[in-house]
Protein backbone atom coordinates (compact mmCIF):
# COMPACT_ATOMS: atom_id res chain seq x y z
CA UNK A 1 0.00 0.00 0.00
CA UNK A 2 1.08 3.57 -0.68
CA UNK A 3 1.57 5.52 2.54
CA UNK A 4 -1.08 7.99 3.75
CA UNK A 5 1.50 10.76 3.50
CA UNK A 6 1.90 10.06 -0.17
CA UNK A 7 -1.84 10.31 -0.75
CA UNK A 8 -2.36 13.68 0.96
CA UNK A 9 -4.53 15.96 -1.17
CA UNK A 10 -6.34 19.04 0.07
CA UNK A 11 -3.50 20.51 2.13
CA UNK A 12 -0.57 18.64 0.59
CA UNK A 13 2.11 16.76 2.50
CA UNK A 14 4.28 18.54 5.05
CA UNK A 15 7.33 17.53 3.06
CA UNK A 16 6.73 16.97 -0.67
CA UNK A 17 10.03 15.16 -1.22
CA UNK A 18 9.46 11.40 -1.36
CA UNK A 19 11.71 9.39 0.92
CA UNK A 20 13.42 6.04 0.28
CA UNK A 21 10.52 4.11 1.79
CA UNK A 22 8.06 5.86 -0.54
CA UNK A 23 10.19 5.14 -3.58
CA UNK A 24 10.50 1.49 -2.56
CA UNK A 25 6.72 1.16 -2.94
CA UNK A 26 6.67 2.72 -6.42
CA UNK A 27 6.97 0.39 -9.39
CA UNK A 28 6.01 2.64 -12.32
CA UNK A 29 6.58 6.36 -12.87
CA UNK A 30 4.13 7.94 -15.33
CA UNK A 31 5.23 11.37 -16.51
CA UNK A 32 3.71 14.15 -18.56
CA UNK A 33 5.92 15.90 -21.12
CA UNK A 34 5.17 19.61 -21.58
CA UNK A 35 5.19 21.53 -18.34
CA UNK A 36 6.55 18.57 -16.39
CA UNK A 37 9.78 17.66 -18.19
CA UNK A 38 9.99 20.28 -20.93
CA UNK A 39 9.54 23.99 -20.36
CA UNK A 40 5.99 25.08 -21.19
CA UNK A 41 7.43 28.50 -22.02
CA UNK A 42 7.99 27.24 -25.57
CA UNK A 43 4.37 26.21 -26.12
CA UNK A 44 2.95 29.30 -24.42
CA UNK A 45 5.06 31.62 -26.55
CA UNK A 46 4.37 29.61 -29.69
CA UNK A 47 0.57 29.71 -29.39
CA UNK A 48 0.27 33.16 -27.85
CA UNK A 49 2.78 34.95 -30.05
CA UNK A 50 4.15 32.99 -33.03
CA UNK A 51 0.87 31.57 -34.30
CA UNK A 52 -1.04 34.88 -34.06
CA UNK A 53 1.85 36.63 -35.81
CA UNK A 54 1.83 34.10 -38.67
CA UNK A 55 -1.95 34.19 -38.93
CA UNK A 56 -1.91 37.99 -38.94
CA UNK A 57 0.67 38.15 -41.73
CA UNK A 58 -1.44 35.85 -43.90
CA UNK A 59 -4.49 38.08 -43.41
CA UNK A 60 -2.95 41.55 -43.33
CA UNK A 61 -4.04 42.31 -39.79
CA UNK A 62 -2.26 43.13 -36.56
CA UNK A 63 -1.15 40.33 -34.20
CA UNK A 64 -3.48 41.82 -31.59
CA UNK A 65 -6.45 41.55 -33.95
CA UNK A 66 -5.42 38.02 -34.85
CA UNK A 67 -5.20 36.95 -31.21
CA UNK A 68 -8.61 38.46 -30.47
CA UNK A 69 -10.08 36.29 -33.23
CA UNK A 70 -8.10 33.17 -32.35
CA UNK A 71 -8.68 33.09 -28.60
CA UNK A 72 -12.36 32.03 -28.80
CA UNK A 73 -11.43 29.30 -31.29
CA UNK A 74 -8.70 28.03 -28.99
CA UNK A 75 -10.93 28.08 -25.91
CA UNK A 76 -13.66 26.16 -27.73
CA UNK A 77 -11.33 23.16 -28.18
CA UNK A 78 -9.73 23.08 -24.70
CA UNK A 79 -9.90 19.67 -23.08
CA UNK A 80 -10.41 17.90 -26.41
CA UNK A 81 -7.93 16.00 -28.55
CA UNK A 82 -8.20 18.73 -31.21
CA UNK A 83 -6.65 21.21 -28.74
CA UNK A 84 -3.38 19.24 -28.94
CA UNK A 85 -3.57 18.25 -32.63
CA UNK A 86 -1.05 19.75 -35.02
CA UNK A 87 -3.04 18.53 -38.03
CA UNK A 88 -6.30 19.99 -36.74
CA UNK A 89 -4.87 23.49 -36.26
CA UNK A 90 -3.01 23.36 -39.57
CA UNK A 91 -6.36 22.77 -41.28
CA UNK A 92 -8.36 25.21 -39.18
CA UNK A 93 -5.88 28.07 -39.39
CA UNK A 94 -4.54 27.30 -42.86
CA UNK A 95 -1.02 27.40 -41.45
CA UNK A 96 1.73 24.80 -41.51
CA UNK A 97 1.95 24.40 -37.74
CA UNK A 98 4.63 21.71 -37.92
CA UNK A 99 6.88 23.89 -40.11
CA UNK A 100 6.33 26.83 -37.79
CA UNK A 101 7.32 24.70 -34.79
CA UNK A 102 10.41 23.45 -36.61
CA UNK A 103 11.48 27.03 -37.27
CA UNK A 104 11.36 27.82 -33.55
CA UNK A 105 12.54 24.47 -32.20
CA UNK A 106 15.75 26.00 -30.85
CA UNK A 107 13.62 27.43 -28.03
CA UNK A 108 12.59 23.96 -26.81
CA UNK A 109 14.34 23.13 -23.55
CA UNK A 110 14.23 20.96 -20.46
CA UNK A 111 12.82 22.27 -17.21
CA UNK A 112 15.51 22.63 -14.52
CA UNK A 113 16.59 19.27 -13.16
CA UNK A 114 14.12 17.23 -15.22
CA UNK A 115 16.64 15.32 -17.31
CA UNK A 116 18.72 14.51 -14.24
CA UNK A 117 15.59 13.35 -12.42
CA UNK A 118 14.90 10.79 -15.16
CA UNK A 119 18.42 9.41 -14.80
CA UNK A 120 18.04 9.08 -11.04
CA UNK A 121 14.67 7.32 -11.35
CA UNK A 122 16.13 4.88 -13.86
CA UNK A 123 19.01 4.20 -11.47
CA UNK A 124 16.40 3.14 -8.89
CA UNK A 125 15.14 0.51 -11.32
CA UNK A 126 11.68 2.01 -11.78
CA UNK A 127 9.75 1.65 -15.02
CA UNK A 128 9.50 5.04 -16.74
CA UNK A 129 6.47 5.68 -18.94
CA UNK A 130 5.82 8.89 -20.89
CA UNK A 131 2.12 9.78 -21.14
CA UNK A 132 1.46 12.91 -23.18
CA UNK A 133 -1.30 14.72 -25.01
CA UNK A 134 1.28 15.98 -27.51
CA UNK A 135 0.55 15.16 -31.13
CA UNK A 136 3.08 12.71 -32.60
CA UNK A 137 4.39 15.45 -34.90
CA UNK A 138 5.01 17.79 -31.97
CA UNK A 139 6.52 14.97 -29.95
CA UNK A 140 8.93 14.15 -32.79
CA UNK A 141 10.04 17.80 -33.05
CA UNK A 142 10.67 18.01 -29.32
CA UNK A 143 12.41 14.66 -29.19
CA UNK A 144 14.74 15.69 -32.02
CA UNK A 145 15.78 18.63 -29.89
CA UNK A 146 15.98 16.91 -26.48
CA UNK A 147 16.11 13.11 -27.07
CA UNK A 148 13.56 12.86 -24.26
CA UNK A 149 12.05 9.57 -25.50
CA UNK A 150 15.35 7.73 -25.01
CA UNK A 151 14.95 8.14 -21.25
CA UNK A 152 11.75 6.06 -21.14
CA UNK A 153 10.86 2.38 -21.21
CA UNK A 154 7.62 3.19 -23.04
CA UNK A 155 5.77 6.24 -24.29
CA UNK A 156 2.19 6.93 -25.35
CA UNK A 157 0.52 9.84 -27.10
CA UNK A 158 -3.15 10.41 -26.37
CA UNK A 159 -3.71 10.58 -30.12
CA UNK A 160 -3.08 6.84 -30.29
CA UNK A 161 -5.99 6.30 -27.90
CA UNK A 162 -8.47 8.73 -29.45
CA UNK A 163 -8.90 10.68 -26.21
CA UNK A 164 -6.84 13.17 -24.18
CA UNK A 165 -5.62 12.48 -20.66
CA UNK A 166 -8.49 14.55 -19.31
CA UNK A 167 -10.93 11.81 -20.30
CA UNK A 168 -11.48 8.34 -18.73
CA UNK A 169 -11.04 6.68 -22.13
CA UNK A 170 -7.34 7.56 -22.15
CA UNK A 171 -6.71 5.74 -18.88
CA UNK A 172 -8.75 2.70 -19.95
CA UNK A 173 -6.78 2.44 -23.19
CA UNK A 174 -3.46 2.96 -21.42
CA UNK A 175 -4.23 0.06 -19.07
CA UNK A 176 -4.74 -2.21 -22.09
CA UNK A 177 -1.25 -1.62 -23.50
CA UNK A 178 0.83 -0.85 -20.40
CA UNK A 179 0.81 -3.39 -17.60
CA UNK A 180 1.13 -1.42 -14.37
CA UNK A 181 -0.37 -1.42 -10.90
CA UNK A 182 -2.11 1.97 -10.46
CA UNK A 183 -1.80 1.73 -6.68
CA UNK A 184 1.99 1.42 -6.95
CA UNK A 185 2.40 4.11 -9.59
CA UNK A 186 3.53 7.73 -9.42
CA UNK A 187 2.00 10.20 -11.88
CA UNK A 188 3.20 13.78 -12.37
CA UNK A 189 1.49 16.45 -14.50
CA UNK A 190 0.89 20.20 -14.53
CA UNK A 191 -2.77 20.15 -15.62
CA UNK A 192 -5.47 20.08 -12.94
CA UNK A 193 -8.09 18.38 -15.16
CA UNK A 194 -5.54 15.69 -16.05
CA UNK A 195 -4.56 15.20 -12.41
CA UNK A 196 -8.21 14.74 -11.52
CA UNK A 197 -8.68 12.20 -14.30
CA UNK A 198 -5.64 10.24 -13.06
CA UNK A 199 -7.08 10.22 -9.55
CA UNK A 200 -10.40 8.93 -10.88
CA UNK A 201 -8.46 6.20 -12.71
CA UNK A 202 -7.05 4.98 -9.41
CA UNK A 203 -3.46 6.19 -9.68
CA UNK A 204 -2.07 5.81 -6.17
CA UNK A 205 0.36 8.71 -6.01
CA UNK A 206 -0.18 11.97 -7.86
CA UNK A 207 1.90 15.15 -7.84
CA UNK A 208 1.32 18.48 -9.54
CA UNK A 209 4.05 20.66 -11.06
CA UNK A 210 3.54 24.28 -10.05
CA UNK A 211 6.18 25.87 -12.31
CA UNK A 212 5.50 24.39 -15.77
CA UNK A 213 6.60 27.64 -17.44
CA UNK A 214 10.01 28.82 -16.21
CA UNK A 215 9.15 32.39 -17.12
CA UNK A 216 5.82 32.54 -15.28
CA UNK A 217 4.82 32.62 -11.60
CA UNK A 218 4.02 29.37 -9.81
CA UNK A 219 0.48 28.05 -10.20
CA UNK A 220 -0.58 26.94 -6.73
CA UNK A 221 -2.22 23.49 -6.61
CA UNK A 222 -3.93 23.09 -3.21
CA UNK A 223 -5.92 20.07 -4.42
CA UNK A 224 -2.88 17.82 -4.90
CA UNK A 225 0.58 17.45 -3.41
CA UNK A 226 2.78 19.73 -5.48
CA UNK A 227 6.37 20.61 -6.30
CA UNK A 228 7.87 23.38 -8.34
CA UNK A 229 9.87 20.84 -10.35
CA UNK A 230 10.05 17.05 -10.64
CA UNK A 231 13.63 17.13 -9.35
CA UNK A 232 12.20 17.87 -5.88
CA UNK A 233 10.57 14.44 -5.75
CA UNK A 234 13.90 12.66 -5.46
Amino acid sequence: MISDRMNATAHGPANPVLNASDWARIETVLLDLDGTLLDLAFDNHFWRTRVPEAWARARSMSPEQAMAELQPRFRAREGTLDWYCTDYWSRELELDIAALKHSHAHHIRWLPGAREFLGRVRALGKRLVLVTNAHPTSLAIKDARTQVISHFDAGFSAHSFGAPKEQPQFWRELAKVEQFDPARSLFVDDSLPVLRAARAAGIGLIYAVQRPDSGAPARLQPEFPAVDAVAQLL
